[in-house]
């Protein structure tokens, strides 16, 4: 079984988190620059966008706009709503970036890897078979293929058609 290791996330998990009146991904919906906030898709009840800090090329977020920290603070609409985004975010990554497979989960509190933890997101994380080489094991580095706006360019028009 092959592991996918993030370790350089691990200072951001564990650093202090400045007390802001409202989580970075309430910000994100409410802020009307979705290039610069790498905003794919936005739809009726949560909107979608690239990790700026990913584990793979092409990692999104897909992110109610009510901030909640867990699945029972939304609707069942709300859920339906979320799913139905990652489904549409998943179709639209294979399409434009052809990966062998996904990681697709939520981290819900701190102690299973939340960084935002008040507010629910779904990551999607697409992968490849050799997406874990030597680059991240021995020089702690991740590899990009492509800009993240760029991604997130392509990723917006798949999901526009």
């Amino acid at each position: 079984m092959e592991s996918l290791h993030a370790p350089w996330r691990i200072e951001y998990i564990l650093s202090p988190k400045p007390k802001l009146d409202a989580s970075l991904f309430t910000r994100i919906a409410q802020s009307d620059d979705d290039l610069g906030n790498l905003v794919v898709v936005r739809d009726r009840s949560c909107y979608a966008l690239l990790n700026r800090y990913p584990y793979n090329g092409g990692h999104l977020m897909v992110v109610p706009y009510k901030e909640v920290a867990d699945l029972n603070g939304l609707t069942d609409e709300e859920v339906a709503d979320l799913w139905r985004l990652v489904r549409r975010c998943t179709n639209a990554l294979k399409a434009v970036m052809k990966p062998d497979g996904f990681n697709i989960g939520i981290n819900l509190g701190k102690v299973a890897g939340a960084g935002i933890e008040e507010h629910l997101h779904i990551h999607i994380v697409p992968r490849w078979g050799g997406d874990t080489n030597f680059m991240p094991v021995i020089a702690d580095t991740g590899v990009l293929p492509q800009a993240l706006a760029e991604t997130a360019a392509k990723i917006r028009t798949e999901l526009a058609r």
